[in-house]
């Protein structure tokens, strides 16, 4: 039952803040800023991080890196990623819902290209990414609405890591530069 409550305020929320541009593929050479979303609880994500700056330095992008981080860390564990820039669970409301002050500083960037490396469809991912500005989304899996241009899915043999999934995102984007 709280699930079924939980999901109307979400609904409304969603239909009340989503962005009102459109996107759709861009190519490579007409992206001058990103916007990448990662998950900080992975364990790859200092070296996936790295490939996602090492790429963006060469195609001559302005890149911005948020961290996800569920994980409910305890006192004695340090955080390891910048604060501004990191979701903690903490920060989310009894519905599943970032601060507005989240949403309006991640929805003012609006970059040219956003990428969710989240290899989940959790409220969040789905809130942040239909808020975004972003003319053209890339992510792991499909919300609702189609709200990514263009999804990483993982194959039936394996799963992708985040970064296996940027390297095949890479792949792509310089393939319709």
């Amino acid at each position: 039952m709280l699930e079924f409550i939980k999901n109307i305020f979400r609904r409304k929320f969603i239909r009340k803040t989503a962005g009102k541009s459109t996107s759709g593929l861009l190519p490579l050479s007409a992206i001058r800023s990103a916007t990448v979303i990662m998950d900080a609880e992975d364990t790859g994500c200092e070296a996936c991080k790295s490939k996602v700056e090492a790429f963006c330095k060469s195609n001559g992008i302005k890149l911005t890196v948020w961290f996800f981080d569920f994980a409910g860390k305890g006192e004695d564990e340090r955080q390891t990623t910048s604060l501004d820039r990191t979701l903690l669970k903490k920060d989310l409301n009894w519905w599943g819902r970032p601060s507005m002050e989240t949403i309006k500083t991640f929805a003012a960037e609006s970059p040219d290209m956003m990428i969710s490396l989240i290899d989940s469809n959790h409220f969040p991912v789905e809130c942040i990414a239909k808020c975004s500005g972003a003319r053209f989304k890339i992510g792991r899996k499909q919300l609702k609405d189609r709200t990514f241009d263009l999804v990483i899915e993982d194959s039936p043999s394996k799963c992708f890591s985040q970064e296996e999934a940027f390297v095949e995102i890479t792949r792509y984007l310089e393939t319709i530069r």
